[in-house]
């Protein structure tokens, strides 16, 4: 129940330097010299690298085209926005960026209804004008199995939010704060916490409370998780940001960057290999002016195939 066959990706038209994002996003750059069409060209190449890795696999992607206009710099990152879960449900999310609202496209949802059984669509964004913000699977890493929803609070993850979606969706809450390198609260959850089938990537020290960090390495442990934990400087190369999928022949497979990939070391790979063959796909422009990385790049679609 963890792991899905099935990824939604978009394929974007604008990628680029998203201003608006940049106050709670330590993690983002621009990049001195280059044009935006520069920019949004390697964006593109990357990303179409990416699903030929994936298709490679046997990993079904669904790649939805962004539209030109409203320009939308970070509709490469489709998580954030929606859930597609496995008793037919969509749900929507509140975005903290103003740009951010328009990945929400109901024709998105529309083209999903063509081969999946979409029976429910449960729609938080209305927060949004009360300035509460939950932002999909970057705020909250999911334990489908066991039914624990994580989540660090910032202001991209509000905890009424958090606990109506858990109410919602029948999960339980495990509540923390994080901290990046720059003093400030983590921005996403799923920066720093991965979550697989037998698994879990953690990087425990960015959780300064001790009473919190002991909760979620206990909540962790007794659902039958081993922990591999990570240095803040390999979370800093995106070493957090993955995600476990599994192709119709049972494969399961752990997708990061490149980038994420080179920053482990040879115990942290052997660990991960005993669970799941690694793919690293090389995305150095998306993570450097987006401020994510490969998880962040894919929502997983649970919602049941139409016969």
């Amino acid at each position: 129940m963890q792991t899905t066959s099935s990824i939604l990706m978009v394929r974007p038209s604008a990628f680029g330097f998203n201003p608006e994002t940049a106050a709670s996003n330590a993690f983002q750059n621009q990049i001195s010299g280059a044009s935006a069409e520069e920019t949004k060209e390697k964006a593109l190449t990357e990303f179409d690298h990416f699903v030929g890795l994936l298709r490679q696999k046997d990993i079904r992607v669904v790649v939805i085209e962004d539209t030109a206009a409203p320009e939308k710099p970070d509709a490469i990152f489709p998580n954030n926005w929606i859930t597609l879960h496995r008793n037919g449900t969509i749900a929507l999310y509140p975005m903290h960026a103003i740009n951010r609202r328009f990945e929400r496209r109901q024709e998105i949802v529309d083209i999903l209804s063509q081969d999946f059984e979409v029976k429910n669509l449960v729609d938080f964004s209305h927060h949004e004008k009360d300035n509460k913000y939950l932002e999909g699977t970057g705020s909250m890493i999911l334990d489908h199995e066991n039914r624990l929803a994580y989540a660090c609070l910032s202001p991209r993850t509000n905890l009424d939010l958090l606990q109506e979606f858990c109410a919602e969706f029948d999960f339980e809450p495990v509540v923390f704060q994080a901290y990046d390198h720059s003093g400030g609260l983590v921005y996403h959850t799923n920066v720093i916490l991965c979550i697989g089938h037998r698994f879990a990537v953690l990087c425990t020290s960015t959780i300064r409370e001790e009473q919190e960090r002991k909760q979620v390495i206990e909540s962790l442990t007794r659902t039958g998780h081993e922990i591999i934990d990570i240095t803040s400087e390999q979370l800093r190369q995106y070493a957090g940001n993955m995600l476990e999928a599994k192709n119709p022949a049972g494969q399961h497979f752990l997708i990061m960057s490149e980038q994420a990939y080179k920053s482990l070391g040879p115990e942290q790979v052997q660990q991960i290999e005993k669970y799941a063959e690694i793919i690293a796909v090389p995305i150095y422009t998306i993570e450097h002016v987006g401020g994510g990385s490969a998880r962040c790049m894919m929502a997983e679609i649970f919602l049941p195939e139409k016969k």
